[in-house]
């Protein structure tokens, strides 16, 4: 949203002495001819920002010159301390305190009460209810590659459990559904990846320094992708299991059918992972069609019961 990106610019002029538009651009994931055109919206608004060009150039607010209060209204304050509100504990530092400290100092006396109580109206957690491994020292330490442009060494673990060896160049910190992953260039690939934290084991800084090369940031979005691999199937549950259904499809896919049960047209793909969704819904959960996913789910049904056999494990 522009109004909040123009509000975030003018902070960050505020934070840093000078700063130019590719790193405003990067910051804030627009183009740098949007960047130049925010900065003359901020200046129609009477901030004077001084732009100095060629090597070690930007922008930055004219020396001593003070915000009013009256700059930002009481919606773009409120947006912002619900933006920060946000942000995960673990990524809170002195930085953070010291911004926080600074945007609240621009809440004219008569606001504070309303500011302030809107935020809290919203409260957002990233963490899991259970089995949540604490990766907050493994963030600390990537948060100070970053900054340092240190390597990375660390062993990696992968969907099949073979461990390697590897040495990287970290680029982004991502939290993505709950988990954390970064995205940086693998010496032993010869490629930018994205790693998954709670599949890294020994994770060290490096005292190496490394010259970041250009990236393209990774694929986050994959909703066109997952479009097309998706299917619908028709499912038979028991009401028991509305409530963990209900976080893949939309009430309106479900009909009622007798006093217990319903019929559902559940979002599907063919892979081991939707497989196993369906299986964790266990004797509650019929697939009624198509015919090749309820043989396939059987065969799988069939070979789990066979590990538990008596004659297939001796003490």
């Amino acid at each position: 949203m522009k109004v909040n990106r123009l509000v975030s610019i003018i902070l960050t002029l505020i934070d840093k002495k000078r700063i130019s538009a590719k790193e405003l651009a990067d910051m804030f994931e627009v183009s740098t001819r949007t960047i130049y055109r925010d900065i003359d919206a901020i200046s129609m608004i009477g901030i004077p920002i001084h732009s100095t060009s060629g090597v070690g150039g930007g922008f930055e607010i004219m020396e001593n010159y003070k915000i009013d209060k009256s700059t930002f209204s009481q919606a773009d304050l409120t947006t912002l301390l619900m933006g920060i509100s946000s942000i995960p504990n673990i990524m809170k530092n002195d930085e953070f305190t010291h911004t926080l400290t600074k945007i609240k100092n621009l809440i004219p006396t008569e606001n504070i009460e309303t500011v302030h109580l809107q935020p809290d109206q919203l409260h957002i957690d990233f963490s899991l209810w259970m089995g949540n491994r604490n990766l907050e020292n493994y963030i600390n330490v990537i948060k100070d590659a970053l900054k340092e442009k240190k390597l990375l060494s660390f062993e990696y673990i992968n969907h099949r459990g073979y461990q390697t060896k590897r040495q990287v160049e970290p680029y982004q910190l991502i939290l993505k559904s709950s988990q954390w992953y970064f995205q940086g260039y693998c010496y032993k690939r010869n490629d930018f990846r994205l790693f998954k934290l709670t599949r890294l084991s020994n994770l060290k800084k490096e005292n190496s320094c490394f010259s970041p090369k250009n990236y393209e940031k990774p694929l986050l979005d994959t909703t066109d992708i997952l479009d097309k691999l998706r299917t619908t199937i028709k499912l038979r549950i028991h009401e028991s299991l509305m409530e963990q259904l209900l976080d893949y499809c939309a009430y309106d896919q479900f009909s009622k059918e007798g006093e217990n049960f319903y019929i559902v047209n559940f979002p599907f793909i063919e892979n081991d992972y939707h497989y196993g969704i369906l299986l964790s819904f266990g004797e509650r959960c019929e697939c009624l069609e198509p015919l090749h996913v309820r043989s396939e789910l059987k065969r799988k049904i069939t070979n789990l019961s066979k590990i538990y056999e008596p004659s297939s494990y001796k003490i």
